[in-house]
């Protein structure tokens, strides 16, 4: 930590003058590059795309995100959230082209070529939204509706893997039709590949518990995923059919390029096209904002992405990254992580990670060609466990109920029907208890002739427009004064507001009034975010709260749902809300 607080002097930026940090973005791309080889393969895998297709995704991104920046050590390419709506679009759109009567397989061969027009039609929507400056709108999915998608990702990635675990093929290719057909399969395992799946699994989590320094440099998926695939080669052998097929010269035989005839010769498939491109325009840029959020909140220099740049990069990688056969590109959480723990400082270790795997994929072809799928799926099962582990239940509902609810709901909804039905269904239930909360707030406060009713549709509209009702710069002192709900579904206001305080602030006082009724979960999230963004600053704008004593927390947690306090009796006589997000 010491290197790092050195080291916050000079804060390193991306292009040309980034390239002096060449020594730590070598070091550290040649690390990430060891992580993302079997991160990629395996994605591929899961999506229902060629494994060379993922090392492609990764190469591509890496090629192209140092040239147009938005963050500064995230590390870009295939993404394990997006694998199941990949998988579910080669499926949709084969089956149209096809029928629903050919087999899988032949499903997602037909599928992928289509799925790739999907990709670059959803990178030119990035790109058009970016120049928009839309970030911000993400900010109206509700966190916990978010946690539930990503917990649904979790279960589906880990139920793809059963077939490889088990060495056998399933016709089933939806969460639970997948799991009743297991029974059905057990006669047809290879239990070698089983057991290596297995030890694989139990390896990963034996090593992650494990406080070893080794595994600071290099983590646990990487030490297995060359384990397993030794220990494979000594003493299983398996058949080729059980491990990774790169072709000879696969930059020219394994690479497969978007098909567009089929959408012009049959106009059926538009509608399940433009289905999958809303979907993976939604999850991709939620993803990726949220990730980038994520890492520079670790980032050693404290510096700021920038949501619509990045937003453009993400979006001019995938329409690259498919028009030479590459899966979605998104920002990578545990890629990101080893990035800044093996000292890779801008987007150039972005770069060197990829022209490492350009040349694993050149020059040890032999050696991808050893390595077993289930070595790779037992890889993917503990990315898809930490996204759906018990201690994000639990955390959730820590939270508040309702945000359990909203959470569960979410999680069912999503692995039940699919990615883009379930974060709705989870909005739409985070709408209806905000209007219920807020509708309890008016039921109780019926009788002080002051405060007036609004009716239903007017509270609605409400929770949409603008919370902030007055502006006040006078000596250095900045003054937001908030009067409506304040609520994930206006919250890009107040996003907006943050970014226009003026620059020679010396102080920022966001006052929460009496007409506050309600102020949400994710909401607090972003309040808590400020307080730490404003401290860890170098000259900060001190920033102050006021009135959030002054609401009824729901639950113990410091940034739990809050309903105002009608009356200043019932202020002075409850408890102060624990664990405060701000004081004054």
């Amino acid at each position: 930590m010491s290197t790092a607080s050195t080291s916050l002097v000079e804060k390193p930026q991306n292009g040309i003058a980034g390239l002096k940090y060449w020594r730590y973005d070598l070091r550290s791309g040649f690390m990430v590059a060891m992580i993302s080889l079997p991160f990629s393969m395996g994605i591929a895998i899961t999506s229902g795309a060629p494994p060379v297709c993922g090392i492609v995704s990764a190469i591509v991104a890496g090629f192209v995100l140092p040239f147009l920046g938005g963050s500064y050590v995230t590390i870009s390419g295939p993404a394990a959230g997006l694998a199941p709506a990949l998988y579910a679009g080669m499926i949709l759109l084969g089956s149209t082209l096809l029928g629903t009567d050919a087999k899988k397989e032949e499903l997602l061969k037909a599928g992928y070529p289509l799925v790739l027009v999907a990709i670059l039609c959803a990178g030119v929507v990035q790109v058009v939204l970016s120049r928009m400056r839309v970030a911000r709108l993400s900010t109206i999915f509700p966190i916990a509706a978010i946690e539930g998608m990503l917990a649904a990702i979790g279960l589906l990635i880990i139920v793809k893997q059963i077939p490889l675990f088990m060495g056998t093929s399933f016709e089933a290719h939806e969460f639970w039709e997948i799991l009743a057909e297991i029974p059905h399969r057990f006669s047809s395992t290879n239990w070698q590949v089983f057991g290596l799946g297995v030890v694989c699994v139990a390896a990963l989590f034996i090593l992650a518990a494990i406080p070893w320094r080794l595994l600071k440099v290099m983590p646990p998926p990487v030490w297995v995923f060359v384990f397993g695939t030794v220990g494979s080669l000594v003493f299983l052998r398996l058949d080729p059919s059980f491990l990774i097929q790169v072709p000879e010269a696969p930059l020219k035989n394994g690479v497969i390029l978007p098909d567009f005839r089929p959408y012009f010769d049959r106009p059926q498939l538009w509608l399940p096209l433009a289905y999958l491109v809303v979907t993976l325009v939604l999850i991709d840029g939620t993803e990726s904002l949220a990730t980038i959020f994520a890492v520079d909140k670790i980032d050693p220099f404290r510096r700021r992405s920038d949501p619509d740049r990045t937003l453009f990069s993400m979006g001019v990688s995938n329409v690259c990254s498919s028009g030479v056969g590459g899966l979605t590109i998104i920002p990578g959480i545990v890629k990101s992580t080893a990035n800044i723990i093996g000292g890779g400082r801008t987007q150039w270790a972005n770069f060197y990670n990829a022209c490492f795997l350009l040349a694993f994929l050149i020059f040890g072809r032999d050696l991808i060609n050893l390595i077993p799928k289930t070595v790779l799926a037992s890889i993917l099962v503990f990315i898809g466990f930490k996204l759906c582990r018990p201690k994000v239940w639990v955390h959730i509902a820590h939270i508040g109920t309702e945000q359990f609810v909203v959470f569960a709901v979410t999680a069912l909804v999503t692995v039940t029907t699919d990615l883009l039905v379930g974060i709705a269904a989870g909005v739409v239930l985070e709408l209806i208890l905000t209007l219920w909360y807020v509708g309890i707030w008016y039921k109780l406060s019926d009788g002080i002739s002051h405060i007036d009713h609004p009716g239903l549709f007017a509270r609605f509209l409400g929770l949409f427009r603008n919370p902030v009702g007055k502006r006040v710069f006078k000596d250095g002192v900045y003054d937001l004064y908030f009067d409506r709900p304040m609520v994930c579904f206006n919250l890009f206001h107040v996003i907006r507001e943050m970014e226009r305080i003026p620059a020679d602030a010396s102080q920022v006082c966001l006052h929460l009034t009496d007409d506050v009724t309600l102020l949400d979960h994710t909401t607090g999230e972003i309040l808590r975010h400020y307080l730490r963004e404003f401290e860890g600053e170098e000259k900060p704008p001190q920033l102050l709260i006021r009135g959030l004593d002054g609401m009824r927390p729901l639950s113990r947690h410091e940034s739990c749902v809050r309903l105002a306090r009608l009356l200043t009796k019932d202020r002075e006589e409850d408890e102060a809300p624990i664990d405060e997000p701000a004081a004054e």
